[in-house]
């Protein structure tokens, strides 16, 4: 019988849908036989609620920030209580339960808190009989990350390790395995080869910036402030799906446009050679999120960080600038004044990029592929957290 690996996403945002992606392609790469398949939380979820979700994601990245990081705060009060996931379990129960039997998985992986909630609490009502596994996709963890029945949690730094064992985790049931991205990324690619495949210029310094996979935030302001660089550069504009953002940049913008590869700068659409890209570039800017935080890592590209979203966000910058990888601004009215102290000073600049290269994890889903696979070869009972849980409460 082939080994039956369940993966659990939520589509809010990119990230933990990517994250879960790179463990699906690390896993078929590592054994070819085994039945992986990755599903989207949200789609077990009543539809009405799946859509408020989403749509109160996107619109507080965009409108309202601080309400994410109120949200965050307001997460590490109520973990005693375990009352986060009440409405979403009572609501979205049968439906995830009919996927756990009728697929009847050796092992669960949850990549997004939501999951990792459910899981754990159809475990204690025994209405599943599955291995657990948790991938934290940031550097630091809250309390909506804390299952009561786990069997292995993959963390994406120490300071996560170290902060679940505080908590009452087992250390024997933790790996710091780093934040699963493509392994594609683990490829060295010649930045000179790269430049020339996306008609990039060979001798400029290239900034990327992304508005993520949704294409989200305020990427035409950070581009305004940009084009005022007096260094030497190239920027590469990402819109992700947002196609009338792409638009519009490209109209309000099109004086930049022009010059073939040496162009000022560069609009792209939705695209699947980040790697690529950012093997082709020196330095990233925008928000750090998990995942594009561990890719830039991964090809030593110094992180600008500009707007954190509050709460993981400034955690995840907090990482970044802890580990010497990256610089912050706080404002958009100094943006070209901090970025052209850092790339006046080479000897500076390079010494970021190389701690960058230091603390990144390129081989983090391959590392998660071969645990997993091993957990399915030798299963364990799950864990349960040392504290008196309510997981029965929630009925």
């Amino acid at each position: 019988m082939p080994k039956k690996i369940l993966i659990l996403s939520g589509s809010i945002g990119t990230g933990h849908t990517r994250a879960a992606q790179a463990v699906e392609k690390a896993l078929n790469i590592l054994d070819p036989s085994a039945d992986v398949r990755h599903e989207d939380a949200l789609n077990f979820a009543n539809a009405a609620f799946r859509t408020i979700y989403q749509q109160a994601y996107i619109q507080s990245v965009n409108k309202a920030p601080e309400i994410l990081g109120w949200i965050y705060n307001q997460s590490e009060r109520v973990w005693p209580e375990n009352t986060y996931g009440l409405a979403f379990e009572r609501w979205n129960a049968l439906p995830l339960v009919k996927l756990l039997r009728d697929y009847a998985p050796d092992i669960v992986i949850s990549t997004h808190t939501l999951p990792v909630d459910m899981t754990s609490w159809l475990i204690c009502k025994k209405a599943i009989n599955t291995q657990h596994a948790i991938i934290v996709t940031d550097y630091e963890t809250n309390p909506l990350w804390r299952a009561e029945h786990y069997s292995r949690y993959f963390a994406a730094s120490e300071e996560v390790k170290r902060e679940l064992m505080y908590l009452g985790y087992k250390e024997d049931l933790i790996t710091v395995s780093g934040i699963p991205i493509d392994p594609v990324f683990a490829q060295k690619k010649d930045r000179n080869q790269m430049r020339t495949k996306h008609n990039l210029s060979k001798d400029k310094t290239i900034i990327l910036t992304s508005a993520g996979g949704l294409g989200m935030g305020p990427i035409d302001s950070i581009l305004q402030a940009l084009i005022r660089l007096e260094e030497n550069v190239q920027i590469i504009a990402i819109c992700g799906a947002n196609e009338e953002l792409k638009a519009n940049l490209e109209n309000s913008l099109s004086d930049y446009l022009e010059g073939g590869s040496e162009a000022k700068l560069k609009i792209l659409g939705y695209t699947n050679e980040m790697d690529e890209l950012m093997s082709a570039a020196d330095l990233a800017l925008g928000k750090p999120g998990g995942l594009t935080s561990s890719e830039a890592l991964a090809k030593g590209l110094v992180f600008v960080i500009v707007n954190p979203i509050p709460g993981q966000e400034e955690r995840n910058s907090d990482h970044l600038l802890e580990h010497g990888a990256a610089i912050r601004c706080n404002s958009l009215g100094v943006l070209s004044y901090k970025l052209n102290s850092l790339l006046s000073d080479k000897e500076r600049f390079h010494a970021m990029s190389q701690k960058a290269l230091q603390c990144a994890k390129p081989n983090s889903a391959s590392i998660i592929g071969a645990e997993i696979l091993k957990m399915i070869q030798t299963p364990v009972e799950c864990a349960t957290h040392p504290d008196n849980h309510s997981c029965r409460k929630l009925f």
